[in-house]
């Protein structure tokens, strides 16, 4: 179990870490989010799923309601965070943020 809690935490950290790398390498507004939004909802939950995992050791009733609980925690971040990005880029849309397209710099 500890074998699989820290391989599904370290998945995490390397896609918060591609996320980050998302955020400050793509050029506009819309990529940037895109990375963000779907690296961190993937870390997110492989971070969860390891601490749910982890915290299975003793396998008491204590333990496993935690661990539905975070359990819980995952579904709530598997559909709330894609929804936050889609609202965020379509606010950004309506504002009138302009995508980047090919001909133009870095802005």
């Amino acid at each position: 179990m500890n074998i699989l809690a820290a391989i599904l935490l370290i998945l995490g950290v390397f896609f918060f870490f591609v996320g980050v790398l998302g955020i400050l390498r793509f050029p506009d507004f819309y990529t940037r989010l895109h990375a963000a939004g779907k690296c961190d909802t993937l870390a997110a939950i492989l971070v969860l799923l390891a601490v749910a995992i982890y915290n299975l050791q003793d396998f008491s009733l204590g333990t496993v309601l935690v661990s539905l609980k975070i359990l819980t925690i995952v579904a709530f971040v598997f559909i709330a965070s894609p929804t936050a990005t889609h609202a965020i880029t379509e606010a950004a849309l309506i504002a009138g943020v302009e995508p980047w397209t090919k001909g133009e710099g870095r802005k």
